[in-house]
């Protein structure tokens, strides 16, 4: 069941990165790649892009993984909405989804772990990573207290791909089996994609 939400969200996934591009088969290191992942010039212009679509929401808040692509894209958006860069929130919780072991590694060596049976991942997590379902609590933590502390408010959130999927999810209340199935249909949310839930 759908939650009934006080405020208004806005999901955006960080502009593109190498992992998207040449690296596109190769996990991200956790929490960053050394040196940290930077958005390329396409990366920069979806930022920009978004920020321009969010022109007219009036955002109130703004929440982002500390980690710097999303950074980078929380910031471009900020400064076309002419938001405070300084009240922007960087958190922890909103990273990328840890992939532990794997992480550097190509992504058919990561499924093979779940013998490719996507179900798998909610609930197990690999070693030194987590599983979807410990990525999906901290994201629905940082959702609680917004909740708590907020009301009426317009809100970006800027994540990665994984844990916004498994957030959106969250809010629509769509089973782990619904969430597969949309994957296989539909893909990742692309990067620099906004999707609104009211």
């Amino acid at each position: 069941m759908k939650l009934i939400l006080k405020n208004r969200y806005f999901l955006l996934r960080h502009g593109k990165t190498i992992h998207q591009a040449e690296k596109k088969d190769i996990i991200y290191d956790y929490p960053d790649d050394n040196p940290a992942c930077v958005l390329l010039e396409e990366g920069i212009k979806q930022a920009q892009i978004a920020g321009e679509a969010l022109k007219g929401k009036n955002i109130n808040l703004i929440f982002s993984s500390d980690i710097l692509r999303a950074k980078q894209t929380a910031n471009i958006v900020a400064g076309l909405i002419n938001y405070n860069l300084e009240n922007i929130v960087y958190d922890k919780r909103l990273r990328d989804i840890n992939w532990g072991v794997f992480g550097g590694q190509n992504k058919e060596k990561a499924w093979a772990y779940y013998n490719n049976d996507m179900m798998k991942k909610f609930e197990l997590g690999v070693p030194e990573g987590e599983s979807w379902n410990e990525c999906r609590e901290r994201m629905v933590e940082v959702l609680k207290e917004i909740e708590n502390n907020f009301e009426n408010k317009n809100v970006l959130i800027v994540s990665h791909g994984d844990p916004l999927w498994l957030l959106e999810g969250y809010m629509k209340g769509k089973s782990n089996e619904e969430l597969i199935l949309e994957m296989k249909r539909d893909g990742d949310i692309k990067t620099g994609e906004i999707r609104e839930i009211n």
